[in-house]
């Protein structure tokens, strides 16, 4: 196909599929290098790039001179899927998360899929749903939440058991064929999802699931949960009855009795012989009366005939807040347990899943989220002349930050004990320069700052573990010169700020010490927030971060206007067997050259030509 034809057609498909029409060519769409050189695009610039699958093959040396027999592979159907490579990572609580990591033709093929996919389901997926898609996030859920669930009773927690290994394949290709009259590309889904899965020597084929870590797993998993959105939104229009809530009886029956004592004042005041006693106890009756009337919500919480139903989503994680009785609640909560297992196949589980009082909270995201109604507060009119009362709104919903989630971060991080406030050193650290040390501190509290940025109490809630965060990196910094926690900390200090100093060419340099009152909570980046901060490119790098930054000739061929890495003069296959923190220790100590990216791959071929003899 022409480039613009390409073009077309890819701007033609949301209308198509907002229209409810299906969409079909995508397989011979496919076929164009334009959608496959914006993959590659994307995918090559990933930090996950370098992650071999069961292949070993990776993207530093593909280019797009390599892109033609792949896409003639998919074109003429020869292409098979390879099994993903299966990795562990930590869950929480002793559990680990299965990852698949795919090979490097599977992950580029799933990348042309997974925009494909984008362009038909993104017009149609549902405004409650955040995970996965494009300028949206966790914050944006948690915003919906924080914004538009006032008024909210309660919470129905519902947890899906495994979802992503869980996921049935027969109904995620009926489900694509609603809006997909493409078989040769449903087919192709088929093979990524039947792959299987290679753990060790030993593989496993998979009969359910996306295994968690392939590009086309996340569009696949909202596509699967996008019929819960639509079931919801049609729950919603069934359960919600009511334009307004009613007036609450007893605020009524004070501001009737007000308003009675105010019109005898009124004739009171009117008359010419106005007793002074009488007009002074109603106007202290009134007092006393608005007074309890303020003290009293002016609506019905509890009104019969008012019902109104709330739903967010993100990937599998999602709440429903209810503005009604609690059998109300447990009537959706029954509605939806039903939906999963009996339409989508899924498991719910009983010990994670129930209904919570609004007020008590629950998890959400990370976050605790519940009601509250503030204290009333003192107004000053415009002018300053005149004070008043004004009311808090009610059961407004609060975004807090967990403890557990805090000292669960602080264990992990072992910055030291948290119930003693006792910081200690990270002898991992130990053989990263001042910077690096740092600036993985930096990042680490950071992103877990940003992440909580939302809450209201995120500097009271992170004030503590500042401190053990700040603590254990003098220690550490000090344990590296074999110095004191007061000399490393006096030597760093300028003022009201620390700083780690440093040249990159010659001029100097410095990192500051990130703090919390540095937290600008107005200027979060949405699309940095779901991503946990890289800190392993200061604290797991074989050469040291400053040294890369000075990087910028190449001592063979003089080039200064390519990109450069740092190269071991040395070899670290004689340390291969050693752990991890052994062979950068090593590695940092032994002699590294730079040599732009051209030499670096012809060294590692053989001696450079001016090398050999």
């Amino acid at each position: 196909m022409l480039p613009d034809t390409v073009m077309a057609r890819l701007e033609a498909i949301p209308t198509i599929s907002a229209s409810g029409k299906r969409v079909n060519g995508l397989h011979r769409l496919m076929r164009s290098p334009l959608l496959w050189e914006q993959g590659l695009r994307k995918i090559a610039s990933n930090r996950g790039a370098m992650t071999p699958g069961i292949d070993g093959k990776t993207f530093e040396d593909f280019g797009p001179d390599r892109l033609a027999p792949l896409i003639a592979s998919v074109a003429t159907g020869a292409y098979k899927p390879k099994p993903v490579r299966r990795v562990f990572i930590p869950k929480g609580k002793g559990k680990r998360r299965p990852l698949g990591i795919p090979t490097r033709d599977d992950r580029l093929v799933q990348e042309v899929a997974r925009q494909l996919l984008e362009r038909i389901y993104e017009p149609v997926f549902s405004k409650a749903s955040h995970g996965f898609r494009p300028g949206r996030s966790c914050h944006t859920a948690l915003e919906h939440v924080k914004a538009v669930w006032t008024g909210v009773k309660w919470l129905v927690d519902v947890d899906v058991a495994g979802f992503f290994e869980n996921i049935d394949h027969d109904i995620l290709l009926k489900l694509l064929r609603k809006r997909i009259d493409d078989e040769r590309f449903i087919d192709l889904i088929r093979d990524m999802l039947k792959a299987g899965v290679m753990e060790g020597r030993a593989h496993t084929q998979t009969y359910s699931g996306t295994p968690q870590g392939g590009i086309v797993s996340p569009i696949l998993a909202n596509i699967y949960l996008h019929e819960l959105d639509e079931f919801m939104a049609g729950r919603i229009t069934a359960f919600e009855k009511g334009k307004t809530r009613a007036t609450n009886p007893e605020y009524r029956r004070l501001a009737g009795r007000i308003a009675k004592r105010r019109e005898r004042l009124k004739r009171l005041e009117a008359s010419d012989n106005a007793d002074q006693v009488t007009v002074k106890a109603i106007l202290a009756e009134i007092n006393t009366l608005s007074k309890q009337m303020r003290s009293l919500p002016s609506r019905d919480a509890m009104d019969a005939g008012f019902r109104r139903l709330r739903y967010c989503r993100y990937a599998d994680d999602f709440l429903i807040g209810v503005i009604g009785s609690k059998d109300d609640a447990r009537g959706v909560f029954a509605e939806v347990r039903t939906f999963l297992t009996e339409v989508l196949a899924l498991t719910v589980s009983e010990e994670k899943s129930g209904i919570r009082k609004a007020s008590d909270g629950t998890k959400f995201l990370g976050y605790e989220v519940r009601t509250y109604t503030g204290r009333q507060w003192t107004v000053r009119s415009q002018n300053g002349t005149q004070h008043f009362k004004r009311r808090p709104p009610s059961e407004v919903m609060q975004l807090n930050v967990p403890w557990d989630r805090v000292t669960a971060f602080v264990a992990r991080k072992a910055y030291g004990e948290w119930s003693r406030l006792r910081a200690k050193h990270r002898n991992h650290l130990l053989s990263c320069s001042d910077v690096e040390i740092v600036l993985a501190y930096n990042a680490e509290l950071r992103g877990f700052a940003n992440y909580y940025a939302l809450a209201r109490d995120v500097k009271f809630k992170l004030n503590r573990l500042e401190y053990l965060q700040r603590w254990s990196m003098f220690k550490t910094l000090a344990s590296k010169h074999k110095s004191s926690v007061r000399v490393v900390a006096a030597r760093m200090r300028q003022g009201l700020e620390y700083l780690a100093g440093y040249e990159v060419g010659g001029q100097p340099r410095s990192v500051k010490v990130w703090k919390m009152t540095d937290l600008n909570r107005d200027r979060i980046d949405p699309d940095k927030v779901d991503v946990q901060p890289w800190t392993q490119i200061f604290s797991g790098s074989r050469t040291d971060w400053v040294d890369r930054q000075n990087a910028t000739q190449c001592e063979a061929c003089g080039r200064s206007d390519l990109p450069c890495h740092v190269h071991h003069v040395r070899g670290m296959a004689d340390v291969a067997h050693r752990d991890q923190a052994t062979r950068k220790a090593i590695a940092r100590a032994r002699k590294t050259k730079v040599l732009c990216v051209p030499c670096h791959k012809a060294i590692h071929g053989g001696p450079l030509p001016e090398q050999r003899t």
